[in-house]
């Protein structure tokens, strides 16, 4: 009986993780998710609205990459330079004396007197010569290769640098250029809020195309693989009469040609979850409202350019 009772509490356990966690089912769910250039794996400074720490990344298309220790051995991945120069020609040589060894021993060279001598002294010779002239040619060929570059924070190549005084900007993950602060206006204000209200509305109407228009690829990304999430149990999510309650800035700075902004939002809304068949709701409420505080990061190209959601933090 005890091996029974053992095996349906395991199943309840593995049938529990399966069943999603509905409450906060609103745009981004209860996970944080996007990008936020090379602060992607730093937590955005604390502020009035938001005083508690911002969760890590739980979804993010920008990926660290530790620093390489100088003395340590490369790892695949890493800059050339980094290579053991001597592998390639030890393993060269290593297979060349090898092969001539063996050829010698089974076709009685090896142990055939001087002859036998003179003819193991002839191929190291020709090994040596062998090995010298790749060994030129892998030189010659390796100065003629560009520096290393190394993926931005943004998706684009550049140029490895030196990293800031103190440390990179990513928690040591890479070295990224210094960044300087981003001066916003009112009118800037003004967009995060309505992208705000715009992002809820286009989430509720299941309107991908009108969250291209307001976020990321990333973003929307995430955004439809909450759809196919829901689509799987049946299920659809609307939020709606989404007000901003109180805002203010966490940090803005502008990095690899971009400018980023990250706000500490408190709004609230009515969310509410819906059986798809029945329009039966199953968690949250049409007529009661919930608040929430998250952080918004938006990104733009150019003072010009429309702001666009490129990550939501959730609040520890």
């Amino acid at each position: 009986m005890r091996r029974p009772a053992f095996l349906l509490t395991v199943f309840a356990a593995f049938a529990m993780a399966l069943v999603p966690v509905l409450a906060d089912a609103k745009p981004g769910g209860n996970s944080s998710s996007g990008s936020r250039g090379s602060r992607t794996y730093s937590a955005p400074p604390p502020t009035q609205t938001a005083p508690n720490s911002a969760r890590p990344m739980e979804r993010t298309a920008t990926q660290p990459s530790a620093p390489q220790q100088a003395g340590t051995p490369a790892r695949p991945g890493m800059p050339p330079q980094a290579q053991p120069q001597r592998s390639f020609m030890g393993a060269l040589a290593g297979g060349l004396l090898m092969g001539g060894l063996i050829g010698m021993m089974f076709g009685g060279g090896l142990f055939g007197g001087a002859g036998g001598f003179v003819a193991l002294l002839g191929m190291l010779l020709q090994v040596a010569l062998i090995g010298g002239l790749i060994w030129l040619a892998f030189r010659i060929f390796r100065r003629r290769q560009p520096a290393p570059a190394m993926a931005g924070p943004s998706g684009y190549a550049r140029q490895m640098e030196p990293a800031p005084v103190g440390g990179s900007a990513a928690g040591g993950a890479y070295a990224a250029p210094a960044a300087r602060d981003v001066q916003l206006t009112p009118q800037d204000y003004q967009a995060f809020e309505q992208s705000l209200i715009a992002v809820n509305g286009a989430w509720s109407q299941r309107d991908l195309k009108g969250l291209r228009e307001h976020a990321t690829p990333e973003m929307v990304g995430y955004f439809a693989q909450d759809y196919r999430d829901l689509d799987a149990r049946g299920w659809r999510n609307e939020t709606r009469d989404v007000r901003l309650e109180s805002g203010d800035l966490s940090e803005a700075w502008h990095e690899e040609g971009l400018d980023y902004a990250t706000l500490a939002m408190r709004f609230s809304l009515l969310d509410a979850t819906f059986e798809q068949a029945s329009g039966k709701v199953v968690e949250g409420s049409t007529t009661e409202r919930q608040t929430s505080t998250e952080l918004w990061t938006f990104v733009r190209s150019g003072p010009q350019e429309r702001w666009l959601l490129s990550a939501i933090q959730q609040t520890s």
